[in-house]
């Protein structure tokens, strides 16, 4: 039986495609960085659901939109290891990735563009500004206006992204999907997708280590693109730009990258590394 690809792979982006959370970014700038990563690791952790905290981390940290924008740099600045290859050579090889965040939607969205997805298949949570904030009058590049409020949705509660991937999905052709992310809400939305990854190279979330169908304890996510083409088409890559991602992937995987909670989802992935198919 050949190992069968993925047409469609969503990325979460905190701790997934970044090594930061970037509410914790601004948390420290704001001097409540304890209060808000309690907060933070909570939610993810699935201590208490997201909506009970993200309102309650902004308003603690009351922003302004120079240092909301600053969080890009910050996310550029802590890209996980491999993730703009990875990405790439999905492309490459046709298949479409997405990210869905419950960050904020302004830095989530340009650092995602600067790793080549879609501006059309990125999807976070927008903010609103008090315009009449600080000394708005001097102002020019948002150094004093001041968050007022957010756009409340799927992406503000732990079990959102579900909806989120139904509705990228619904506008697409049939193919297989999958979604990549450290944190219980991204183990909720593996329930929309075929095949759900958890993502430790960053932190090992406990609950998410426990249920993941599969988890991925490297801290570079090059591995990641043997699960999404398959073992065999790991060689479409040879003599191209992307060789060496695909390589590092494939000892990745043999150095024991992956655990698996299913069993015969593990079965069938070593028989199709031994044999290629």
């Amino acid at each position: 039986m050949r190992w069968p690809g993925f047409q469609y792979v969503f990325f979460d982006c905190d701790s997934t495609l970044s090594t930061i959370e970037g509410i914790d970014v601004l948390a420290e700038s704001a001097d409540k960085k304890w209060r808000v990563e309690v907060l933070t690791n909570a939610a993810m952790n699935g201590d208490l659901d997201l909506g009970e905290v993200y309102g309650k981390r902004l308003k603690a940290v009351r922003p302004t939109r120079h240092q909301v924008h600053q969080i890009k740099n910050a996310y550029k600045k802590t890209i996980v290891e491999d993730a703009a290859a990875v990405i790439s050579a999905l492309k490459f090889y046709g298949v479409e990735p997405f990210v869905i965040s419950g960050g904020l939607l302004e830095p989530v969205k340009e650092f995602a563009i600067s790793l080549g997805i879609s501006p059309d298949n990125i999807r976070a949570v927008d903010v609103q500004y008090d315009s009449l904030s600080g000394e708005w009058w001097q102002q020019s590049d948002g150094r004093s206006i001041r968050y007022k409020t957010f756009e409340e949705g799927a992406l503000t509660v732990t079990d959102g992204k579900a909806d989120i991937v139904d509705q990228l999905l619904a506008t697409r052709p049939d193919g297989r999907s999958l979604l990549i992310g450290d944190g219980s809400s991204d183990m909720m939305a593996g329930r929309r997708v075929d095949l759900f990854v958890g993502y430790g190279g960053v932190i090992a979330r406990e609950k998410v280590l426990a249920n993941a169908p599969v988890f991925l304890h490297s801290e570079s996510l090059a591995p990641l693109l043997t699960l999404a083409v398959g073992p065999a088409n790991l060689a479409a890559f040879n003599d191209t730009i992307h060789e060496d991602v695909a390589c590092r992937a494939a000892a990745l995987v043999q150095e024991g990258a992956f655990s698996f909670k299913d069993k015969e989802l593990e079965r069938k992935f070593n028989q199709a590394i031994q044999n290629q198919i």
